[in-house]
């Protein structure tokens, strides 16, 4: 990029941040429990009275929950008023043209509208000294439109205490007996996003047995729930449940009452023109093949335009298979494109309309999308919704300088799915830093006419969709910085400020944990048993998690009980029982192996964490908040053989073991697979000064009766931890190297444990060397040198480049990734900035690097997919593509363990190197490097970071 162009595009981006200061994705608090200059007292003794004189009914919804939160709040009730009245003080709520009170205040020039007119749901809340003859002071909440009003009465709602999740998580409200709002103009803005909302999908077993008991179906009653919810959280957009369901043929009362509300109802993307799918099996004739059965198909789709009316929606288009399978091969784009024609025909026969006025779009999910890339257009108006793989990594973006469209871009992303490699229903396994990594790329790309998620059950993915439509609101104004900022504030609203940091450490914390791997794919395989103590690192990870949890209950009010335990305490306590499943699982399978006699013990554990899981259930389910939430933990979890669910939780195998009277010697060595007395002598890895963690053995005994063992070891430098004792199960005994007086260069010691007729040889070679004195950086252990990508030693940034760091983003650590987005996204060279990691090597060689990214796809399309550069010290820089050998399978392994491993072998030489990470395209997500000197082994974490010499 020459100068020109790097100053232009500098240029641009500071006009387009400058654009959006306005809009704001959090407007300070400005409500009190005491007075100020001038400050509104909303309830000060009695409830100001609330004047509304509109018409709508969606916005009387709205003003009566905000009666409601009052009394709720304070225990006093605010009349509703339809008109004014001498009063000291009012509360005033209109819409801008709708409302004679509020367009009466704007002439008189009391209210500045310059950035509420003609604007898309914005409101302003404002104090106003004498508004109107005979009123002291007024509280204005003033829309641009029906949902800038609701919003800004929802936000007051939020402010004085009442969390959207009041219902739907059981948030208890927070009393106050006076409650003041600091004068001055509050607004949010403009959202940058222009429909933001849910789709409820995948929704049975939980959801559906809970809406059937609790309402009789998915009807008015319920949705009328979910209207509120999404209002109360400044979303406007819902796809409503559609396994077996039918919205508007469900309860006729559905429909209208979503118009009511004020929310924008579309179908799901393969449900063309407000048709449900489950509707063509009640309804439909024939097949549903456009080529041998089109005049039923336009009747039945005509059906659904007829039905819509002029109630609020946005229609999709196209066709997939029956039942949200891929068309038949023999179905061409052709052919989809006179679909799409037909279908807008029929938008004009029943509106009256060009189908440009009626909000469309065409959703390019699964194979969609390449039909799309062979050619496949539809009109400029309608809006294309780009969608992820289902697993939160989006497949596709527009191109940076791309043509607008008139009707723009969506985003289709998933927080629950069904479908390979595998189910993930159960719980949230959503990190806020991937959300915001993978959205914030959407935004950057000019993404920004509808975004949508499949929320699965909506319990219990509560944060992330607060998260979602927050930051659907203006994503500039949320950076990745503000994220751990985000999440103290999100936890404040529920539970108090006392509290916060530990509680937002506690849901971070988790989201971290659940996000390497979602619960439905964990077995007794995913952590290793054998390196780097990963099992046991894991276990007490989420050890630690419980422990805080369980401090922060006790100190909380018993008031907040029932909506810790779904926002914060389950998901800890259930995820944290099912890892030690199967850490119990591993360990039975290894012990029975080994012959030890706690085999059957860890069989027992199995036996009792999986009962426990159905006991966390049945709790949730039938216990907690008085059994409002029955059904919710029904979905199955253990047991899957296939990506589909096992149609009950299934215990995992375990074997028991007949355990003879009389003892005898096992032993076992970490970092490493082999045992006593399978393996006559065993052999420990390199040790060397700068070793990250201890080598152990493990003396373990084969029988019911205890055994005495001693270990005879005459080295000097090499220190064991016991030198005798007896074993009923087992004991650990420690390697300790006194590097003082160990022989520099490569050693062997040797000792012997015997116990009985059993012994056994066990070797540990040692590697003892000295490091530069001015060296600063990363020195291997264990034949190995890893780095959290974050921890580099130096950076250049070449403008516009930027690189930042994301925190929480990534599996053991940050991630680091070059920004803006939006630059470099057509390069296919290596550009000028780059991260360098200092690393010590004490032996020259060839060693591989594996560098560890998250699982970008190639949403630039590009021919080569996303590159990076690599090189060691001075050598040439290689290109790396992170896409390279792209396959189903590779695909399945990238998003399984949330994680893209790149290898490349590079030449090291003794003493200090410096490895370098260039930029090529944005998108790459940095996490870890790992350099294989010959001691790599499989993990899911891989190693612990190396020893860093200061």
């Amino acid at each position: 990029m020459n100068q020109y162009f790097k100053s232009l595009f500098i240029f641009h981006l500071f006009i387009f941040m400058w654009s959006s200061i306005y809009a704001q994705s959090n407007i300070p608090q400005f409500v009190s429990t005491h007075s100020s200059l001038n400050s509104f007292p909303l309830v000060e003794g009695t409830a100001a009275p609330i004047i509304f004189d509109g018409t709508d009914e969606g916005i009387l919804l709205a003003v009566e929950n905000l009666q409601k939160d009052i009394q709720a709040v304070s225990g006093k009730s605010a009349d509703l008023k339809r008109g004014i009245e001498a009063e000291n003080t009012v509360l005033i709520i209109g819409q801008l043209g709708e409302s004679i009170l509020i367009d009466e205040l704007v002439k008189k020039g009391r209210i500045e509208i310059s950035h509420l007119a003609n604007k898309w749901e914005t409101f302003q809340i404002q104090t106003i000294q004498n508004p109107l003859p005979g009123i002291d002071q007024a509280l204005v909440i003033v829309g641009s439109d029906k949902r800038g009003t609701i919003f800004g009465i929802y936000e007051l709602s939020k402010q004085i205490g009442v969390s959207p999740w009041n219902w739907w998580a059981d948030v208890p409200v927070k009393e106050k007996s006076a409650i003041f709002i600091h004068h001055g103009i509050y607004s949010k803005g403009t959202p940058a996003v222009k429909y933001r909302g849910i789709f409820i999908n995948d929704e049975a077993p939980a959801l559906s047995g809970w809406t059937q008991e609790k309402f009789g179906g998915f009807n008015h009653k319920f949705y009328g729930h979910v209207f509120e919810l999404i209002l109360r959280l400044q979303g406007n957009y819902l796809w409503p449940a559609m396994w077996g369901r039918a919205f508007y043929d469900d309860d006729p009362l559905n429909g209208p009452l979503a118009d009511k509300y004020g929310i924008v109802i579309g179908t799901s993307h393969h449900e063309p023109l407000m048709r449900a799918h489950a509707e063509w099996s009640k309804y439909g004739e024939g097949d549903w093949n456009y080529q041998t059965n089109k005049k039923v198909l336009q009747d039945f789709w005509k059906t659904g335009m007829e039905r819509q009316g002029s109630m609020e929606a946005t229609v999709s288009l196209g066709m997939r298979g029956d039942g949200d399978e891929p068309m038949s091969e023999e179905n061409n784009i052709a052919l989809l494109e006179e679909i799409v024609a037909d279908q807008r025909r029929i938008i004009e026969e029943v509106t009256g309309k060009p189908a440009s006025e009626t909000p469309q779009f065409w959703a390019l999910y699964k194979e969609v999308q390449e039909y799309y890339d062979k050619g496949m257009r539809v009109p400029d108006d309608v809006t294309l919704l780009l969608c992820d793989d289902n697993w939160g990594n989006v497949r596709k973006l527009p191109a940076i300088g791309a043509k607008d469209r008139k009707g723009g871009y969506g985003m289709y992303y998933h927080f629950d799915y069904v479908g390979g490699p595998r189910n993930y229903k159960w719980i949230n396994t959503n990190p806020l830093p991937k959300i915001w990594e993978q959205m914030n790329r959407t935004y950057q790309h000019g993404v920004d006419e509808l975004w949508v998620v499949n929320v699965g059950d909506i319990k219990p993915m509560e944060m992330p969709i607060s998260f979602f439509l927050d930051f659907a609101w203006n994503p500039d104004a949320m950076p990745s910085t503000s994220i751990s900022q985000y999440t103290k504030d999100w936890v404040g609203n529920q539970f108090g400020s006392e509290y916060a940091s530990e509680i937002a450490q506690l849901v971070s914390g988790f989201g971290k944990l659940s996000g390497r791997r979602k619960p439905e794919l964990l077995n007794h395989k995913t952590y290793s048993v054998h390196f780097y103590n990963e099992m046991s690192s894991v276990s007490e990870e989420w050890k630690e998690l419980e422990i805080l949890s369980d401090f922060v209950k006790s100190k909380l009010a018993i008031t907040y009980h029932d909506a810790y335990y779904q926002l914060v305490e389950h998901p800890i306590k259930a995820s944290a029982n099912l890892h030690r499943l199967y850490e119990s699982t591993a360990l039975n399978e290894l012990y029975h192996a080994q012959g030890r006699n706690l085999t059957n013990k860890k069989a027992d554990e199995v036996k009792t964490y999986f009962e426990n899981d159905a006991l966390i259930s049945a709790f949730y389910n039938n216990s907690l908040a008085d059994g409002k939430w029955s059904h919710m933990m029904d979905q199955t979890h253990i047991g899957y053989t296939s990506w589909q669910e096992p149609r009950t939780n299934v215990i995992p195998q375990i074997d028991y073991l007949e355990v003879p009277e009389k003892g005898s010697l096992g032993v076992s060595i970490s970092e490493s697979t082999a045992f006593f007395p399978e393996s006559k002598s065993l052999k420990s890895v390199t040790l060397s000064p700068f070793d990250n963690q201890k080598v152990k053995l493990e003396l373990f005994n084969r029988g019911e009766s205890s055994i005495d063992f001693k270990i005879n070891n005459k080295s000097k430098w090499l220190k064991t931890s016991l030198e005798s004792g007896e074993i009923e199960t087992q004991v650990d005994v420690v390697l300790e190297v006194d590097w003082s007086l160990a022989p520099k260069g490569k050693s062997i010691a040797e000792f012997e444990i015997r116990s009985g007729k059993d012994k056994v040889k066990v070797e540990v070679p040692i590697h003892s060397y000295e490091i530069e004195e001015s060296f600063k950086g990363f020195v291997p252990s264990f034949g190995v040198l890893a780095m959290e990508a974050d921890h580099f030693s130096s950076k250049y940034e070449e403008n516009p480049v930027r690189w930042q760091v994301v925190e929480d983003l990534g599996k053991t650590g940050n991630s680091i990734m070059a920004t803006p987005e939006i630059a470099f996204t057509e390069s296919d060279t290596i550009q000028g900035s780059y991260l360098t990691y200092d690393v010590w090597f004490e032996e020259a060689g060839e060693y591989e690097v594996n560098v560890l990214t998250g699982p970008t796809l190639n949403y630039l399309n590009a021919e080569k997919g996303i590159q990076y550069g690599l090189a060691a010290n001075e050598g040439e820089p290689i290109l790396v593509s992170i896409h390279e050998n792209e396959r189903q399978r590779r695909w399945d392994t990238w998003v399984s363990n949330s994680i893209n491993v790149t290898k490349r072998k590079l030449n090291f030489q003794k003493g200090h190197n410096q490895l370098k990470l260039y930029m090529v395209n944005p998108g790459v997500v940095f996490q870890k490097i790992i350099i294989d000197a010959g001691g790599l082994q499989e993990s899911n974490l891989g190693p612990k970071e190396s020893f860093f010499k200061y």
